[in-house]
């Protein structure tokens, strides 16, 4: 039962982490375009070896 004592606080300072992890990363606006990134993904012009 002690063990619950330090397991609690962790799990919910580690959520808040996350929390505030994935309100930074809205605000930073890193989701802005994910169709754009999708279509440049399958581009062929950025490929490391394009075909001759």
């Amino acid at each position: 039962m002690n063990v619950l004592a330090y397991l609690i606080p962790v799990s919910l300072i580690l959520g808040g982490l996350g929390l505030v992890g994935f309100i930074y990363a809205l605000r930073s606006r890193q989701y802005e375009d994910p169709e754009g990134d999708a279509r440049r993904i399958l581009d062929e012009r950025w490929d490391d070896a394009p075909k001759p």
